[in-house]
């Protein structure tokens, strides 16, 4: 069995990042573990611009900004193995991989960062009536089809779902000569860079309740919803078209986090993490869209470099036998219109001197408050024009202010009307 210090699973965004903040800290025994032929995740088929203008202060294809740290990587000689699936990760660490050429491998690591990124809601998950025709396929599919294979999946395309990859793909068929009908909800600036811009119709409030067709997709028949989600009586419109493409949320892939009994967060369906991103199971950390589903990619590589430098003072620290990490736990409470924080709880003595607490809001806020409690006393309140699901929103702590809070317990993040 081979040792590393830090053994990464996912070659994408997040993983490349982690491994380049843990070779920068010291650490040179990194494996980065990638199931795919090459490495960048899922940014190889996002061929569309719009990343990177936090990171490099320009505007980059996904394969540009995937190919930054790609480069990098190479020149800190760090290690990797494509083609190679992870079955296994034990509580004490050892990460059982499978390939083509060795077969089935073992590696023992000092510390794990989990960097798996996220999956597409499947057709069953939507419970939508019909048989299994030809024709039917996730918006991340088309795309890496369209963008990567050279295969374009129909000319008369229906897009059901509120994720944005559905919208992109929606101008990405336009472009390819196809007739394009979205019902989707996205990003505003999605909705008018790829929709609005090319005249592409959109229905909200609209869903697919049928799907026509034995052995290739015919139709589908569309429903307006009410306010409860349901399909109204008396709404339903056919449509002609051979080709669905499902764009209805991401969700982390976390099969292997839960197999090694990672605790859950069940509103993320990601793990639970500190502010190191360290899980419950000791030197275990996790970041990206495994951790929470994120919208801007620049944001996955500043979290997984968070996650890369702790997991390197981890091992720095023999394994976290000499570090300063006390008994003490904040936890952080999500209430009133927040559903969730990353981090969940903070170790105040452990923590850098600012801290980026990231969370996502439940509904639609218009001239809204963002608040932040120690314990029960009101320390920010910053308000915001719009708040809405589809956008990460952040505050920031500062651990000097934490420290001089005497009997802290918990600290609270709500939206508030004034």
């Amino acid at each position: 069995m081979k040792s590393y210090d830090v053994v990464i699973v996912g070659g994408g965004p997040a993983g490349l990042a982690a491994a380049i903040a843990a070779k920068k800290e010291g650490i040179d025994s990194i494996l980065v573990i990638e199931r795919d032929n090459q490495l960048g995740g899922i940014l190889n088929q996002c061929i569309h611009n719009g990343f990177g203008l936090h990171t490099f202060k320009e505007e980059l294809t996904g394969p540009e900004y995937a190919a930054r740290f790609i480069d990098q990587a190479a020149e800190l000689n760090i290690e990797y193995k494509l083609h190679t699936m992870v079955c296994d990760i034990s509580k004490d660490k050892v990460v059982t991989v499978m390939n083509r050429e060795e077969g089935i491998v073992m590696y023992q690591a000092k510390a794990v960062i989990l960097a798996m990124g996220c999956r597409e809601r499947p057709r069953g998950a939507l419970n939508i009536p019909g048989y299994r025709p030809a024709g039917i396929y996730s918006a991340g599919t088309a795309q890496r089809l369209v963008n990567m294979e050279g295969f374009m999946p129909g000319k008369k395309v229906v897009i059901l779902g509120s994720g944005d990859i559905g919208l992109i793909m929606a101008r990405r068929m336009t472009f390819e000569g196809a007739e394009v009908m979205p019902y989707s909800g996205g990003l505003k600036r999605n909705i008018v860079q790829c929709l609005d811009d090319y005249d592409i119709p959109l229905l909200l409030s609209h869903t697919v309740i049928d799907i026509e067709g034995k052995d290739r997709l015919t139709g589908v028949v569309i429903a307006e919803v009410g306010p409860d989600r349901k399909p109204i009586p008396g709404t339903e419109v056919h449509y002609d078209c051979d080709t669905l493409l499902l764009s209805c949320g991401l969700i982390p892939e976390n099969e292997l986090s839960k197999q090694a009994d990672v605790a859950m967060n069940p509103v993320t369906n990601g793990p639970l993490v500190d502010e190191s991103l360290e899980t419950n199971i000791d030197g275990v950390f996790a970041c990206g869209n495994v951790l929470h589903v994120h919208d801007l990619v620049d944001y996955v590589s500043e979290e997984a470099a968070t996650a890369g430098k702790n997991a390197a003072l981890y091992v720095k620290n023999n394994c976290g036998k000499d570090a300063q990490k006390s008994d003490k736990v904040v936890e952080i409470k999500a209430i009133d219109g927040v559903r969730y924080t990353v981090p969940s709880t903070i170790h105040v003595d452990n923590m850098a001197d600012l801290l980026t607490v990231r969370f996502r809001v439940g509904g639609v806020f218009k001239n809204s408050y963002i608040s932040v409690y120690l314990n029960d006393e009101r320390v920010q309140h910053r308000r915001k024009q719009v708040m809405a699901p589809g956008e990460m929103e952040q505050v920031i702590l500062k651990k000097k202010d934490l420290e001089a809070y005497e009997g802290l317990e918990t600290i609270t993040v709500k939206i508030e009307e004034e």
